[in-house]
């Protein structure tokens, strides 16, 4: 490949030196300046052949997966707290043809591709400080390329192990309760809570297996209109939610973990330390009107909100945090000029400022603190902070939830991938709700229903999957994960532990068993599902409430058989 350089800072020094090993090709830039000042943004161009490449995928993605124009590049925008720099391109049939990442994933980075017309060529472009950062005199990176004809998610796998191996960015400690089953209450109770209510709420999600819950908006506010108006105090309303530590320990008695959320940035125009903090807000933040994002940059800021956290878990007796919309930093207007009363000037060197901030007083207190974080910041370098990542908020959808759960577990290492919490009306049918668990399966289940107001078929719906879930948690969670036709957003996903595998099938019925124990899970519209490779082993199907429906001997290799919707066939 012939790369390019384009910088209009003339007194930037760029240096580029190319190596390859084995179908990787890795390209270490190096910028030097001479004096220390704020990098202006470069970019690094070069072509590829589009030469059997169908489609684009990159861990942000949210609409088509096509190949898009080079005038109209498909971008995936990446810094500290919002993605990662790693984009693909994808053959027909599933097999890398391009994979593009880049080591630092702290600093402000696009990567786009996007066909050339006149000559059937991606334009591919590396776009570096595209935010402002703080000043340097040297700057180094390395871009690694990898064109090795393997399964997709092979190649994003390797990215990756790359950057916790080679790059050292390290996850935070999984504690065992950031793996179990949570009880969310944003979708069930949004702002209108009430402390007896929820402790009932606890009872009953405890009898179906849930470990946590996490209380959401609301805690800290009289105000039921939503938004972030009175953000910022973080006290508790005590008409909702009474004393907290007192809520807090008769949730503890009912078997249950609890977590609280705070939204990070946001301050509102209307709580008491507004007036205090108005000076170091983000201009042109949250909604402009009502709240605002608060600015890392100033000590203050951190020390604030690290001892706001600090002193919640400690006393009320908190097993975790839901620390919410990190990717809401954002420099904008008059934030871009200088402040000689900030003590950093790069924005995510003062995010990492505060998370490593956060981190250290909350372990303290508690190893195994629960931090759940959210779509978009869930990239190798925030991820040290927090060891619950879940799926951006899509009630009801069962496509985005499964999308993006599977996103996450190809470039999450080990950390905990959280759906989001799955919801559903509750004048449905039963299998169309338990469509929304067989989304979610090879993650760590959110559930965000009012279990008193569930339908008797639902209640039996939920306790049974939770249960399967359970029961199958460690192949579903710790198992190499596979999906096919990402371009479809997945048609068929398996877990394979050992001699143990799960797949669901959503669009492609056709279940390969490859090992001595599997299980299938009919998510697709059909009502039967094609095994194949299983001749003489035994099968038993059970609907989606754990009603068994049929059994017997599969008589050949490739044998259909009625599987209801949302009902799962065991085969050993």
């Amino acid at each position: 490949m012939e790369f390019k350089i384009l910088c209009e800072d003339k007194n930037a020094k760029i240096k580029i030196t190319e190596t390859n090993d084995e179908g990787i090709t890795f390209v270490k830039v190096n910028v030097s300046f001479d004096e220390e000042k704020i990098p202006e943004p470069f970019s690094l161009n070069w072509k590829f052949s589009a030469r059997d490449c169908a489609f684009t995928w990159n861990p942000g993605m949210m609409d088509i997966h096509g190949l898009y124009f080079d005038w109209g590049k498909k971008i995936i925008k990446s810094r500290l707290a919002s993605w990662m720099p790693l984009q693909q391109l994808i053959s027909r049939d599933g097999r890398n043809k391009l994979a593009v990442a880049v080591s630092d994933v702290d600093t402000p980075i696009e990567i786009g591709t996007g066909i050339c017309e006149e000559d059937a060529t991606f334009d591919c472009e590396i776009r570096f400080f595209t935010v402002p950062t703080s000043p340097c005199t040297e700057y180094s990176a390395t871009i690694r390329l990898d064109t090795r004809s393997i399964p997709y998610y092979d190649s994003i796998y390797d990215v990756t192990s790359w950057w916790e191996k080679d790059c050292g960015y390290e996850s935070a400690l999984v504690p065992e309760g950031a793996r179990e089953p949570v009880d969310s209450l944003w979708y069930s109770f949004h702002q209108m809570l009430d402390k007896d209510e929820v402790v009932k709420e606890c009872r009953l999600s405890s009898e179906l297996g849930m470990k946590t819950v996490i209380i959401d908006d609301g805690w800290q506010t009289d105000d039921n209109n939503r938004g972030y108006a009175y953000c910022g105090d973080w006290e508790v309303a005590p008409k909702k939610m009474g004393d907290m530590k007192t809520l807090v320990d008769n949730i503890h008695k009912t078997g249950m973990k609890v977590m609280l959320w705070y939204s990070v940035p946001f301050m509102g125009i209307y709580c008491k330390r507004y007036e205090e903090f108005k000076d170091m807000l983000l201009d042109k933040s949250g909604d402009e009107k009502t709240f605002f994002a608060l600015d890392p940059r100033y000590k203050k800021v951190r020390e604030y909100l690290a001892e706001v956290y600090a002193t919640a878990v400690k006393e009320w007796g908190l097993d975790g945090l839901k620390l919410d919309f990190i990717d809401s930093f954002y420099l904008k207007g008059k934030s871009l000029e200088g402040d000689p009363k900030r003590d950093y000037q790069s924005l995510e060197d003062a995010i990492h400022a505060l998370m490593s901030e956060v981190k250290s007083k909350l372990t303290a207190i508690n190893p195994e603190i629960l931090i759940e974080f959210r779509q978009s910041y869930v990239g190798p370098s925030i991820r040290k902070y927090g060891n619950m990542l879940r799926v951006g908020d899509c009630p009801c959808d069962i496509l985005k939830n499964r999308f993006n759960i599977v996103n996450l577990r190809y470039t999450s290492g080990k950390t905990a991938i959280h759906s989001d919490m799955i919801m559903w009306n509750t004048d449905d049918s039963v299998e169309n709700a338990a469509l929304q668990f067989a989304s979610i399966l090879y993650s760590v289940p959110q559930i965000s229903m009012r279990i008193d107001k569930l339908p008797p078929d639902h209640y039996r719906m939920l306790k049974f999957y939770i249960s399967f879930w359970n029961e199958w948690k460690n192949v579903l969670l710790d198992g190499k994960l596979t999906a096919t036709n990402p371009e479809s957003e997945y048609s068929l996903v398996r877990s394979v532990l050992d001699d143990k595998e799960i797949y669901t099938a959503y669009n492609d019925r056709v279940i390969p068993v490859t090992v001595n124990e599997c299980v299938a899970v009919n998510a697709s519209a059909y009502k039967s599902l094609i095994i194949k490779n299983a001749e003489n082993k035994i099968y038993k199907v059970l609907n989606c409430m754990g009603n068994k429906i049929s059994e017997g001997i599969i008589k050949s290799n490739l044998e259909e058989i009625a599987v209801p919707v949302a009902g799962i066939i065991f085969i050993n």
